[in-house]
């Protein structure tokens, strides 16, 4: 199967999604760049303001849900609340990036790269047989631009969950607002192209993205020939390797940083398999790939630096509705964290990753305390081990990771 869809009939076109307004790039590099100037990134793993967020928004959608044991987004609302207490309703538009918001503009960060997990919609189309449906409704989505997002990357296991209009409305409504997408689109086409974030000085930063089977992107929802879905990432086979390569050659221009966004995996677990490991390694190696931004687990996995790339194979949910929820306490679920890897435009190469450790806490972001910035710290370490990276904190309450 082709990448992308189940579509004949040759590569897919490469055409540039919408746009969003560029921005003033930033630098947090503390390595000497080869030549251009470096462009710091912000990346992040899944943003879900769906459900019980879209509850307390301005303009909140009908709540009701499908799910075996809860019927109202309002009953997850009840859930945070009783947590961690009252939430004011109705919440500004800004109210859930919280502390974020400072971090992101102390930071300027060049381009701003979410994976966004849930439609933007009003269908009633919900895909039958699945049992969670996230949404939130189009006259929220000022709560995307608050955070000055440039890019949102759809291929993930959420973005149909409404159908494929709910996936027309989501596009729309996206586009729209400004902010550009990667992974899905009205037909094959649209959802293999990457998208295109100009920075100001010429240069570009290309996000293409893929959703995989082992996330729960089923084939069904694969976009093909005259029919909206997602891209499709059909296995990690060498093969796969080579046809991302040649989208990235084709689209790829002297000084531009290109992004490979992966919804892939499990929601649980540190493990990273070999194939993964492998997969990640050729996407550098023979995609040219600068930064493979991985995502699906519910909590932060280990980080590897391969010659000179970054590869984040699971960056941990960023917003949800989960709060309350009990099981897998373990893992800290409620910790997250912003990545700003700063690379050499010139050559791709990894100048600096910085990493700032949040909570999530009423359905809003806060900086995470000096407890949990340490296990989250431990944590990395410890999972880094393998892949050759450490992280060390420093002072100001981020981190930064070390590798070779």
């Amino acid at each position: 199967m082709l990448l992308g869809g189940v579509a004949a009939g040759g590569p897919f076109a490469l055409v540039s999604a919408a746009p969003a307004a560029p921005r003033e790039s930033g630098m947090m590099g503390s390595a000497e760049p080869t030549g251009a100037s470096p462009v710091t990134l912000f990346v992040c793993g899944d943003v879900m303001t769906g459900r019980g967020i879209d509850q307390i928004l301005p303009h909140p959608g009908a709540p009701h849900l499908f799910e075996p044991y809860v019927r109202s987004a309002l009953e997850y609302v009840e859930l945070a609340e009783r947590a961690s207490g009252p939430i004011a309703r109705p919440a500004e538009f800004a109210y859930v990036w919280g502390e974020a918001l400072a971090e992101l503009e102390r930071a300027r960060p060049a381009a701003r790269i979410v994976n966004l997990e849930t439609a933007v919609t009003t269908s009633e189309d919900a895909w039958p047989g699945k049992g969670i449906h996230y949404r939130m409704h189009p006259a929220n989505v000022p709560c995307l631009t608050a955070a000055k997002l440039d890019c949102c990357v759809l291929a993930n296991n959420h973005v149909l969950d409404w159908g494929r209009r709910g996936l027309g409305d989501t596009l729309a409504t996206l586009h729209a607002a400004g902010l550009a997408t990667a992974g899905a689109g009205r037909d094959a086409a649209a959802a293999a192209a990457p998208a295109t974030i100009r920075l100001p000085d010429g240069r570009r930063v290309l996000v293409f993205a893929f959703g995989m089977e082992s996330s729960g992107v089923g084939a069904d929802w694969a976009a093909g020939k005259g029919r909206p879905g997602v891209c499709v990432l059909p296995d990690l086979s060498a093969r796969s390797v080579e046809e991302i390569a040649g989208r990235v050659r084709a689209a790829k221009g002297t000084g531009d940083v290109a992004v490979v966004s992966i919804h892939w995996g499990g929601n649980w677990g540190y493990d990273i398999g070999r194939a993964e490991r492998a997969f990640a390694h050729g996407l550098i190696d023979t995609a040219g790939v600068d930064v493979v931004h991985g995502h699906s687990s519910h909590h932060p996995k280990g980080i590897e630096v391969h010659r000179d790339k970054l590869i984040l194979y699971g960056c941990g949910d960023f917003l949800n509705d989960y709060e309350g929820i009990g099981g897998y306490e373990a893992f800290r679920a409620e910790l997250t964290l912003m990545y700003f890897p700063t690379v050499d435009a010139a050559s791709g190469r990894l100048l600096r990753l910085a990493l700032t450790p949040m909570r999530v806490r009423r359905f809003r972001l806060e900086r995470a305390s000096d407890e949990a910035a340490r296990w989250l710290a431990a944590m990395l370490g410890r999972e880094g081990k393998k892949l050759g990276t450490r992280v060390e904190r420093e002072s100001g309450g981020t981190l930064a990771l070390r590798w070779g």
